[in-house]
């Protein structure tokens, strides 16, 4: 704050000053509806009650009044009670300042009038009470903004603690009740029964965002998102016009994919965005470390199924098909001949033409792997033993072994 030197005022200013308050009302009314009149932000009552900004006009002019004939530093409480009042209700800072201006002309409108009736001889004495008038401006202009920015800052990194602890709630699963979700659905502008995706995209380095302005791209394309990063990766929740924009965000993670990124499948409600990121990070593990790509979970029944209990599957992976991962080079071939079998729905003659090799040469792989694990491809329980355990196998990333079973 600037440091006021300021004496006491003349007589004559003393007596304009006097004017000036014996008026108070009256400046009070009409700077109460200029500010109304003229700045929008203040019309109709909405963002500022009428009766709330009246009063706060008329306790700020008397302020402003009474600090005319105050030596040192003027008093500026009830600046800094509005500053503070005004950003907690999201008014620009601009308009507030501007407000206190309309008041200062008012002020100032109303001594020329009283020294115009004093006569020639109360222009000196006009110009000395400019000079008080428009100091004491700077100084309320400064404490406003002042305690304005300090209220604003403090509002934003209470709501970025609030977001943070609402979306932590959100991804986790913890302490999500039915007030939770309405509070986050309130605070991200999402729906709660609404269609949505979870991204998991693997960070680059620790702390470091994987897609660096995402939530400005989806936003340019009508798609809200909320972003948290981890230690290990940035992870949103993407609200869905409809399924058919699945498509246009997976293109947009793969233009600026820079890392391994994986996505849930579509799903409907809120309520079910910790699954849905489980299905996310499962297929990130799809991808192939090494280099960066986007993988969209598979969202058959059986793959769900297996990812909600990851160590069940494994289990079961290793009980049906142990005595294949231990051959290493030659269960991958196993494997994959059994994968193509399945994608080819059972035709020997497609699988051979997907994996270039004979038909004589997948019947020899698929009785092999009969062999090994005991089950029957003609047995439609053993097919669906096996299909979950290769399903299982998916989960984890491609070329590294799974954890060992359970003793």
């Amino acid at each position: 704050m600037r440091s006021s030197q300021r004496g006491l005022p003349d007589e004559d200013v003393a007596k304009l000053v006097a004017e000036a308050e014996r008026r108070l009302p009256e400046l009070s009314e009409s700077t109460f509806k200029k500010v109304q009149t003229t700045i929008k932000v203040y019309r109709a009552g909405v963002a500022v009650p009428s009766d709330e900004l009246r009063q706060f006009v008329e306790a700020n002019l008397r302020e402003i009044v009474n600090g005319l004939l105050a030596p040192g530093e003027p008093e500026l409480t009830m600046a800094r009670t509005t500053g503070k009042r005004r950003a907690e209700q999201g008014l620009p800072l601009p308009e507030v300042v501007r407000a206190f201006r309309i008041g200062f002309a008012e002020v100032w409108k109303l001594l020329v009038e009283a020294a115009e009736r004093g006569g020639p001889g109360m222009v000196k004495t006009l110009v000395s009470a400019a000079t008080i008038l428009w100091d004491r401006a700077d100084d309320f202009a400064e404490a406003i903004s002042e305690t304005y920015r300090a209220t604003a800052a403090e509002l934003a990194a209470r709501e970025r603690e609030q977001r943070s602890a609402l979306l932590e709630a959100l991804f986790s699963g913890q302490r999500l009740d039915q007030a939770a979700l309405w509070q986050i659905s309130e605070l991200l502008q999402m729906p709660i029964d609404g269609v949505f995706l979870v991204v998991a995209a693997e960070s680059p380095e620790l702390g470091k965002e994987a897609l660096p302005s995402i939530e400005s791209r989806l936003d340019a394309s009508n798609l809200g998102s909320a972003w948290r990063l981890t230690p290990e990766a940035q992870v949103g929740v993407i609200s869905l016009r409809s399924m058919a924009a699945q498509a246009s965000v997976l293109e947009l993670l793969r233009r600026h994919a820079t890392s391994r990124i994986g996505v849930s499948p579509a799903f409907s409600g809120l309520v079910n965005t910790p699954r849905a990121l489980h299905f996310a990070t499962v297929a990130v593990a799809g991808l192939p470390s090494t280099q960066p790509g986007v993988f969209q979970f598979d969202d058959s029944p059986l793959t769900a199924l297996v990812a909600s209990a990851p160590e069940e599957a494994t289990q079961l992976a290793h009980q049906v098909l142990g005595a294949v991962l231990r051959l290493e080079d030659e269960g991958v071939v196993l494997l994959e001949a059994l994968q193509a079998w399945y994608d080819c729905a059972g035709s020997t003659k497609d699988t051979a033409d997907r994996l270039f090799c004979h038909p004589n040469t997948v019947r020899y792989r698929l009785r092999r792997l009969q062999d090994l694990t005991g089950r029957s491809l003609t047995n439609p329980a053993h097919q669906a033993e096996l299909l979950t355990a290769l399903r299982a196998i998916g989960t984890y990333p491609k070329g590294e072994p799974l954890p060992p079973p359970l003793a």
